[in-house]
């Protein structure tokens, strides 16, 4: 095993300008996945389980999503919201039982709504419930995929290494080009976020800057 003294942020960026990095590209259409940008995880004034990364995250997404729109292609979004007795949260739920426990956002709680600063199109857009990691698992997201033929998945939302992970790497082994757009994501400690980035970067997707998918979707004609 190698061994190091740099920090997760400094790995993350050696990988990041490594001029021979190899990527997986863009394909022909995309979809938008926004992966549970909530209150739980987003007001970070009010809920100790926040957190924030990149203060823009939520413009960015919205202008994504609204680049996605213009071009007819699918926006989802994703949340997770359980019930009373937290059952549907199965084992996950079994660590722990605090305020702040998973299985404790209720359905119709603050903590499970959509971040106020988000632009969602509650008639066209998607929107999903899900219990576990990935926006992939027991929901209709891969049928939408196949629906409109897309081959590519461009993820936003956190935590990085939590539900973005698993969704990237399920987005992957579904045979899909999956993009993060790194400022985009975000996680509760940055030694977290940028390990992943860099596991993320080196096996299951491509990490970008926004502008560059910006300029990508830019480029489409409907």
């Amino acid at each position: 095993m190698e061994t190091t003294n740099k920090t997760a942020k400094e790995i993350y960026f050696d990988v990041k300008n490594n001029p021979a990095r190899k990527r997986f590209g863009f394909g022909n259409k995309a979809v938008l996945v926004n992966v549970d940008p909530q209150k739980a995880y987003t007001a970070t004034d009010e809920f100790t389980t926040a957190y924030e990364t990149d203060p823009r995250q939520m413009e960015y997404t919205n202008e994504l999503a609204k680049k996605f729109r213009a071009l007819g292609w699918p926006v989802v979004w994703t949340h997770v919201a359980y019930m009373e007795s937290g059952e549907d949260a199965g084992v996950w739920a079994t660590r722990t039982n605090t305020p702040d426990s998973l299985q404790n956002i209720k359905f119709e709680s603050r903590r499970s709504e959509f971040d106020d600063r988000l632009e969602i199109d509650r008639i066209n857009d998607v929107i999903y419930t899900k219990k576990m990691p990935s926006a992939f698992f027991e929901t209709q997201l891969q049928s939408l995929l196949v629906w409109h033929q897309v081959d590519t998945v461009i993820v936003t939302g956190g935590s990085t290494s939590g539900c973005i992970r698993a969704t990237a790497v399920d987005s992957l082994s579904r045979g899909y080009r999956t993009i993060v757009p790194e400022e985009c994501v975000a996680d509760k400690h940055e030694s977290y976020h940028y390990a992943n980035l860099t596991d993320l970067s080196l096996k299951y997707a491509d990490v970008l800057d926004v502008e560059e998918v910006f300029n990508w979707l830019d480029a489409q004609t409907k």
